[in-house]
């Protein structure tokens, strides 16, 4: 059964086409991301694929017993329902299944006729059924947990809806869409209001509800968690990848290597010729350049390869700072309200630190402390010696909107001519014409790349960053990573971006109302070593909560015995993200063509694997015995 099915699907919006050819299909079971640069033409894919719009040529078929709804992006609803009334407007058709049941019984009560009777038996029972798969006696459940789990407090349920922000408002765009439960989802962006606990909800409900899904996200660690397939959006058409985002960026450079290699041996191939046709023409081997032109004539042409260039970014060496570079003491900051209060770290020289947190914690606020553009409540901030501080405005405002792009990324009072302007700008993505527009014309991503450049031109050894990958794509985003990664001074970002943390951070500082954690690794270390940790009080580790076995020993009072010899929880936890390092990286030797063309090489893997995987429970027995017995 094919769900949707779009064939050769052309679209203009100018002189070249925004889509040319793009074909893919969607069955049942299918989770698909829908990837491409920014401007590859996702959004009109998606309002095609919906009948939202007309494509120029080509055909959409949608099966015609199957339900299929796209997330709107612009909220409009009735003046006066509440958020719960509009939520359970999503389930009309089950509302009317149940008013339908309720009538059918009692016409079944009413009937005189036998045969009548039994019709509408078989009927109700119909309705029963289709009741009962899907869970239609438990509606206001539904809606609940559909509500908790994108972040509404019960308190608010039964508030207008015209109250709402207007994150607040997509919000419910995607809590209805989830209860109307269509056979295919098609989701633009779902998580954009969303903060990481409400998206951790939104990617388990789709990965494990029995719907169909095509969605385009710039979250990566969101496409890894829900897709199974992913389609990539390049030059109008369609390619199509087994398995999850990572399964399809480690794919694609596999592919464009073969294709390059491909493409470069038939051009060399063609160069050579056409120097024998020139060199031979109209001498005594005429005959054979004849026939080696013929040849050339039918040779069918190789494509190109399909890459999908990102631009080179790069941050100048940086001068050298302190040992410590920033030390917050008993940092606090309030307005109506206490945003954090007793944050005590040390950021030390290299470090790259990731900062997370529900919206509403003060991230954006801390790192406006941190720079000085905030005071704050109580508590204070030391810079190192030799700090030079660069910092990247989530607002963008560091760009001003009336210059031109290649003005507005030259820093004050410093030497620095048009063309090496020019080239820090091409360095980031931005050539040709766009360096002359005014910053107000710029799209989010290529402004974002802008003040990237500008950031870089500052020469700073200490880098913060608010929200950097916003409006980047993913292709962007991966050569931002790669730039902090080989920068040599000092990192601090706040980021939603869990992929983004994953690969730029090696600390975690998560702000949560009323506490706050220090997790020396990335956001997979953090997930893993804090899973009902407690809060951090020295602001330089992390202390895990008590495993069942230690509350319960508490209680009764009872020591528990060392089952393992005495060391430090860091070493522990150290070795553990090393060992799960190494398999990572074993399991990505496996998909390597040349490994497993290596029959040994493949042997020796799988038995370092078993031996990986066999001694990571008896460390995790050790780490948490530790923990409890230190």
């Amino acid at each position: 059964m094919i769900l949707l099915s779009v064939e050769n699907v052309t679209k203009h919006f100018g002189p070249d086409p925004v889509l040319d050819g793009a074909t893919f299909e969607i069955r049942p079971g299918d989770k698909a991301g829908l990837v491409g640069p920014n401007g590859a033409g996702k959004s009109t894919l998606l309002k095609i694929a919906a009948g939202l719009l007309e494509p120029d040529s080509g055909q959409v078929v949608r099966h015609s017993s199957a339900s299929l709804a796209l997330l709107e992006q612009q909220p409009d609803f009735p003046s006066g329902v509440t958020l719960w009334d509009e939520a359970k407007r999503a389930l009309a058709s089950l509302l009317d299944l149940q008013h339908e049941a309720e009538e059918l019984a009692r016409r079944i009560a009413a009937a005189a006729d036998e045969a009548e009777r039994k019709r509408l038996a078989v009927r109700f029972d119909r309705v029963q059924h289709e009741l009962e798969v899907r869970d239609a006696y438990h509606l206001d459940r539904k809606i609940e947990q559909v509500l908790n789990g994108l972040g509404f407090a019960r308190a608010g349920f039964h508030q207008p809806v015209e109250q709402l922000s207007g994150g607040q408002q997509n919000r419910l765009l995607l809590a209805k869409l989830l209860l109307a439960e269509p056979e295919l989802m098609l989701l633009d962006e779902p998580s954009n209001h969303l903060d990481i606990e409400a998206t951790q909800w939104l990617e388990n409900f789709l990965a494990e509800s029995g719907q169909a899904v095509l969605v385009v996200s710039h979250d990566r660690y969101f496409l890894d968690k829900v897709t199974n397939r992913t389609l990539e959006l390049f030059h109008g058409t369609v390619d199509s990848y087994p398995g999850n985002f990572s399964a399809y960026w480690r794919q694609k450079e596999e592919r464009v290597e073969v294709e390059r290699r491909a493409f470069e041996k038939q051009k060399e191939y063609i160069e050579k010729a056409e120097e024998y046709i020139r060199r031979n023409i109209y001498g005594q081997k005429s005959q054979q350049a004849q026939d080696r032109r013929k040849k050339l004539e039918r040779i069918e042409l190789v494509d190109p390869p399909r890459a999908i260039q990102a631009p080179r970014m790069g941050f100048p060496k940086a001068s050298r700072t302190g040992d410590i570079v920033i030390r917050a003491e008993g940092l606090a900051k309030a307005y109506d309200r206490p945003l954090f209060k007793e944050l005590t770290f040390d950021i030390l020289r290299g470090e790259r630190w990731g900062i997370l947190g529900p919206n509403g914690t003060g991230k954006t606020t801390l790192l406006r402390c941190l720079v000085g553009e905030e005071q704050p409540t109580a508590g204070r901030v030391i810079l190192g010696s030799g700090v030079k501080i660069g910092y990247y405005d989530q607002r963008l405002s560091g760009v001003a909107d009336e210059e031109e792009v290649v003005e507005a990324v030259r820093p004050p009072r410093k030497e620095f001519n048009i063309q090496q302007r020019r080239d820090l700008l091409a360095r980031f993505g931005l050539t040709g014409d766009i360096v002359f527009q005014k910053v107000a014309s710029l799209s989010g991503g290529e402004r974002s790349k802008a003040a990237l450049a500008q950031l870089a031109a500052l020469d700073a050894n200490v880098l913060i960053l608010d929200e950097p990958t916003n409006h980047l794509d993913l292709w962007a985003c991966d050569a931002l990573e790669r730039a902090l990664n080989e920068f040599d001074g000092t990192v601090i970002m706040v980021s939603h971006d869990r992929y983004f943390l994953n690969r730029a951070a090696d600390h975690v500082l998560v702000v949560e109302p009323h506490r706050f954690r220090v997790v020396e690794g990335n956001y997979d270390t953090y997930l893993h070593l804090t899973r009902g940790a407690a809060p951090s009080t020295n602001g330089r580790a992390t202390t895990p909560a008590p495993s069942p076995a230690k509350s319960a020993n508490a209680i009764t009072g009872e020591k528990r015995k060392r089952r393992f010899p005495y060391r430090k929880v860091a070493d522990l936890e150290q070795e553990i993200f090393e060992r799960e390092s190494r398999i990572e990286h074993l399991h990505h030797e496996m998909t390597q063509p040349d490994v497993l063309r290596d029959g040994d090489r493949v042997r020796a893997i799988q038995q370092e694997l078993a031996a990986q995987q066999e001694a990571l429970p008896q460390l995790y027995e050790h780490w948490e015995e530790a923990t409890e017995l230190n």
